[in-house]
């Protein structure tokens, strides 16, 4: 059973080794310092900062998810940016992704900001298949959500 639950102070080695595969698939790397700061953040109380919802199976976390809200020029309400979503490959094509968007979902509905929004590389095939599914695809290479 996957349970999904926001980022706690004793996540931080499953956390870390979570986003560093995540940041590995788009060939990315950060210093430690970035680590370190951005989970502090993530933790922290600042409405500008992220947020963090872990997708556990078994006990063990297993995927996650980053998000904030932020104001737009378009809309009197915030909006919701998903930035980083990612699921261990040991449990792709169980339902850990959608899951942890539409946990997403609840928390900008839960927050007055209906719109939530991410995007990803075009060769991102197979998470670009979930995204059909629970997103639509925009002129501008992002998704949203269907409202």
């Amino acid at each position: 059973m996957t349970v999904i639950r926001p980022l706690t102070a004793n996540d931080a080695p499953a956390w870390r080794r979570l986003w560093h595969d995540y940041l590995a698939f788009y060939e990315t790397k950060v210093p430690d310092a970035i680590y370190d700061t951005y989970f502090a953040r993530l933790l922290g109380d600042d409405p500008r900062d992220f947020s963090c919802l872990l997708a556990e199976v078994d006990g063990a976390p297993v995927g996650l998810a980053h998000y904030v809200f932020h104001r737009h020029g378009w809309k009197i309400e915030d909006t919701c940016y998903l930035q980083d979503l990612y699921a261990d490959p040991a449990v792709r094509g169980r339902g850990i992704g959608r899951a942890l968007i539409e946990a997403v979902y609840r928390a900008a509905d839960d927050a007055g900001a209906p719109s939530v929004y991410w995007t990803t590389q075009h060769f991102n095939k197979e998470a670009r298949q979930l995204y059909d599914r629970v997103g639509r695809l925009t002129p501008f290479i992002k998704y949203e959500r269907p409202l």
